[in-house]
C-alpha cells in the first residue's frame, strides 16, 4: 500500500519525505488555504519535493471548467493527479480527461456505487472518504470494503486511494482490505512510527548497556 500525506504544508512534505516512505501527497484548496500560500506555487514546490503523484484539486463545478483546469494544472508538474468531485458534471470530465491521457482523482466518494461510476469513467484513482462516513454514524471501512470487492469483480484498474483517515487504526484497516494507497495528515503519519512497548523495550537496552560499559570501566 502506497502512503500518501495530506496536506497543504511544504514544510510537512518536506519532514515526511525525509524518512523514504512517502509515495504522494493529496491537496485541495482548503488545505493550502491555511497555509496562506499561493495554490499553483505550492503545487510546483510539493511537486518537486516528491517523485509520486501530487493532487491538486479544481474548484469548478461544471464540464468544460473543470477541463479547462485540469489542464492548466497538469502543467504544474509531470506527477500531477488532478481531483475532480464526484459529481455528474465532474464524471463527464473525467470520461474526456482520462480518454486525453491526463490521470484523474475522483474524489468525495460516498458510496460503492459512486466509486464504480468513477471506474468506468477512467479515474486512475476514486477517494473513499472513510472518516466522515464515520463522523455521521454510518462505518466508512464497509464502503472500502465493497469498493474493493466490486473492483475485484470486474478487474478495473482505478486505484483505491483510502481518504478522510483518522487515526493509525485506519491506516491498518486500510492495509487489511488491500486499498492501493492510504492518504493521511501529517498527525496520523507520525503515530505510525510509535508503540508503547518499543518506546520502552529501547530504554531498557539503552539503561542495560549504560549499565554494562559503567561497570566494564569500574574494573578497569
Amino acid at each position: 500500500m502506497q502512503i500518501f500525506l495530506d496536506t497543504g504544508s511544504v514544510k510537512e512534505v518536506e519532514r515526511a519525505a525525509a524518512f523514504g516512505v512517502l509515495d504522494g501527497v493529496t491537496t485541495n484548496p482548503s488545505l493550502i488555504a491555511k497555509e496562506g500560500k499561493d495554490f499553483h506555487q505550492t503545487i510546483k514546490v510539493i511537486c518537486k519535493i516528491v517523485n509520486g503523484p501530487v493532487s491538486a484539486e479544481v474548484v469548478n463545478t461544471n464540464t468544460e471548467g473543470m477541463i479547462k483546469e485540469a489542464k492548466q494544472l497538469v502543467k504544474l508538474g509531470k506527477n500531477v493527479v488532478v481531483k475532480i468531485p464526484l459529481i455528474p458534471e465532474g464524471i463527464k470530465a473525467v470520461k474526456q480527461l482520462s480518454k486525453q491521457g491526463i490521470k484523474v482523482n475522483v474524489t468525495l466518494c460516498f458510496s460503492p456505487n459512486q466509486a464504480l461510476l468513477a471506474a468506468k469513467a477512467g479515474a486512475w484513482c476514486v477517494s473513499p472518504f472513510v472518516g466522515r462516513l464515520d463522523d455521521i454514524g454510518q462505518t466508512g471501512i464497509d464502503m472500502v470494503h465493497e469498493i474493493r470487492q466490486i473492483y475485484n469483480n470486474y478487474n478495473f484498474k482505478t486505484k483505491i486511494l483510502f481518504a478522510s483517515t483518522r487515526s493509525s487504526e485506519h491506516v491498518k484497516q486500510a492495509a487489511l482490505i488491500g486499498a492501493d494507497i492510504c492518504t493521511m495528515p501529517y498527525a496520523v503519519f507520525e503515530k505510525l512510527f510509535h508503540h508503547p512497548l518499543t518506546d520502552s523495550g529501547l530504554k531498557k537496552f539503552l539503561d542495560d548497556w549504560n549499565a554494562f560499559k559503567k561497570k566494564g570501566s569500574h574494573i578497569s
